[in-house]
């Protein structure tokens, strides 16, 4: 695969525009800590100069994430002689890669969200299924008694907002509840099904989610039409974000290449090559 040019490393341009760029390397280094190696090695070789070398009387490792060198002093107690060789580290997640696992784990946050409050949902349907009668029984004796207590007439149900709802929702049979626990539930389980997919980037969960979030957006659209919240409105524009991002990012369907340009993207940033083209002068090649 031929190199790619031009390549900055992660904070060390100033940014050409009003919203600066961002890094996700600089990001999981500060969460997760920076991938170093040789930090255990007794000794360093001309071959590990990619990754740590000595200058200056000082030895400077390589964060094969983000590009940063830090200065370490040599361990007290090294466990091995060398550093491993290149064929057996295993490269971190870099550039797109990178980009991808963060915004996926955060769209599986927000459906695994989406599963504890429907299941919660579903699982309040039904104790209300299994109690319908002595809650209507007592919701009825208490709104009776509260007219009386202000001098009202007979409970009109008809002509206020929260009684209507609550007398539309007794009037439903049992089992019809229960088909609404029923359809909850299984919206929660789609919900659960989707975090888990996407917390491991597995391609069926992109598109599962592409199809059960585009399916209800016409329904948002519809309920924006029928009364207007700030809610509402970031709902439908967080999941038109998510609907375009699996689209075209993660190439759906096909398209920008679909899934072969997506591994050629990955085996990009995890190559070593990526490594050489930012390290601080030309190195030999490394075979890994």
């Amino acid at each position: 695969m031929p190199p790619r040019r031009n390549r900055v490393l992660p904070g060390t341009a100033k940014p050409r525009r009003f919203r600066p760029r961002f890094h996700y390397e600089l990001l999981a280094c500060g969460v997760r800590g920076h991938e170093l190696v040789g930090i255990d090695a007794a000794h360093l070789r001309a071959e590990d100069a990619l990754f740590a070398r000595e200058m200056a009387g000082a030895r400077w490792h390589r964060c094969l994430r983000c590009d940063s060198w830090l200065p370490l002093a040599p361990p007290r107690e090294p466990t091995r002689e060398y550093p491993p060789p290149a064929a057996e580290i295993r490269l971190p997640l870099r550039g797109k890669t990178l980009r991808d696992k963060v915004v996926l784990r955060v769209i599986a946050v927000d459906r695994a969200l989406h599963f504890v409050i429907l299941g919660l949902l579903a699982a309040a349907i039904f104790l209300f299924a299994a109690h319908e009668d002595s809650l209507r029984r007592g919701f009825y004796r208490i709104f009776t008694d509260l007219q009386r207590g202000v001098g009202g007439g007979p409970v009109q149900t008809s002509h206020i907002g929260l009684v209507r709802e609550l007398d539309r929702l007794f009037s439903l049979s049992s089992g019809r509840i229960k088909l609404v626990g029923l359809g909850v539930s299984a919206y929660a389980l789609l919900e659960g099904v989707e975090a888990i997919g996407l917390w491991l980037q597995k391609r069926w969960a992109e598109y599962l989610t592409f199809l059960a979030t585009t399916i209800f957006l016409p329904l948002e659209v519809y309920e924006l039409t029928k009364r207007l919240s700030w809610f509402k409105i970031v709902a439908l524009v967080v999941n038109l974000a998510i609907v375009l991002y699996l689209l075209l990012a993660k190439r759906l369907f096909g398209l920008r290449g679909g899934a072969g340009a997506e591994r050629a993207d990955r085996d990009a940033d995890l190559a070593w090559s990526v490594l050489q083209e930012t390290a601080p002068e030309r190195l030999a090649p490394v075979a890994g």
